[in-house]
């Protein structure tokens, strides 16, 4: 997949992504008085999913980053495809990598029945991807709310935009730049992959064929090739699945220890330890575990305050636009999750 894009929409969606007048004001706290067990609910939800399935917390936290990434922080990636929209979950870097949907439909449900019609599902992504982080032992955070759900989604936007595993130190770094994501928040962010599993199909070209050379990355160390190429090897099972990290359900900086012995997993990652401009802030962080933390939460705040701009919603279901339905109920119950 490409990262590169005609200038004219280049401009258009970094025109449509970043903050504009129509912007929704985000602030901590804004559902205190609307629907207070809000974020208590969510948390709850994302605890028996993560312990009915250990892999939902890194599949969750990851949907920040391919909602906010594409047209701002609006749930654009939750909705099912139309007869009339192509929408997110079958653009190139979506199909066969991103899972628990559903996830997010139990969150939303409990919310429905608290509060119909309060919580969007833009900021359900937001608060469960901080609660993925922290109840796999990463840092909390207090988030700031008050999306708005989008009217439609665009597979074409998300193909342009999201980066491939095939994908460098200095394409990333532009990447991040177009969204004032500095250097720094790159690497931070990257940290991400602390948690989770990636698929075989996603580095057959590191072991096989780096660069068209026909031969391994020689960035990646010896005995940990040997390991990749014993569980992926050439014509086999491109659906297994291996650790991102040696701690894959634990959120630490094993990563970028990882990373400094040559044992990352995908391209775009091992990347960030032999370029200079990223290599520092690797470094740094596989000494420093606290410091991680701090710039890991830093980044997924101003990643999170990418908008659009665009008119919105608070949609009832995730996976469809509200269209023609009736408004919810008024009130809310929170009798079932605060006494």
């Amino acid at each position: 997949m490409s990262l590169l894009f005609s200038s004219l929409a280049f401009l258009l969606l970094i025109t449509t992504t970043t903050s504009s007048p129509a912007a929704t004001p985000l602030r901590r706290g804004y559902y205190s008085a609307t629907c207070p067990p809000a974020e208590f609910i969510v948390r709850e939800v994302m605890r028996k999913s993560l312990l009915s399935d250990p892999r939902s917390a890194a599949s969750v936290m990851r949907f920040q980053f391919h909602d906010c990434f594409v047209n701002g922080c609006d749930g654009s990636m939750l909705m099912d495809d139309t007869d009339t929209m192509l929408g997110e979950k079958l653009s190139l870097s979506n199909i066969d990598s991103l899972r628990s949907y559903e996830v997010v439909d139990d969150i939303k449900a409990e919310l429905e029945k608290a509060c119909p019609g309060v919580v969007s599902c833009a900021d359900i992504i937001i608060m469960a991807s901080r609660d993925a982080v922290s109840l796999t032992g990463g840092p909390n955070w207090e988030v700031k709310l008050g999306r708005l759900d989008s009217l439609t989604a665009s597979q074409a936007d998300a193909d342009a935009i999201m980066p491939s595993p095939r994908a460098n130190a200095t394409m990333l770094i532009d990447l991040f730049a177009r969204y004032n994501l500095s250097v720094k928040d790159l690497v931070a962010l990257s940290g991400s992959h602390s948690i989770g599993k990636g698929r075989c199909f996603s580095i057959q070209f590191r072991l096989y064929n780096q660069s068209g050379s026909g031969r391994p990355d020689p960035a990646i160390e010896p005995h940990f090739r040997e390991k990749l190429m014993d569980l992926c090897p050439m014509g086999g099972d491109d659906n297994v699945t291996v650790g991102l990290d040696s701690t894959p359900v634990v959120f630490d900086n094993a990563y970028f220890r990882d990373l400094v012995g040559g044992r990352g997993f995908l391209n775009s990652d091992q990347t960030l330890y032999t370029f200079p401009a990223t290599r520092r802030y690797v470094e740094r962080y596989s000494r420093d575990e606290e410091e991680f933390f701090r710039a890991f939460v830093e980044g997924m705040v101003k990643m999170g305050d990418l908008q659009s701009g665009r008119p919105g919603e608070v949609r009832r279901n995730c996976r469809v636009a509200n269209g023609g339905r009736p408004p919810a109920p008024a009130g809310f119950r929170v009798d079932r999750w605060i006494s």
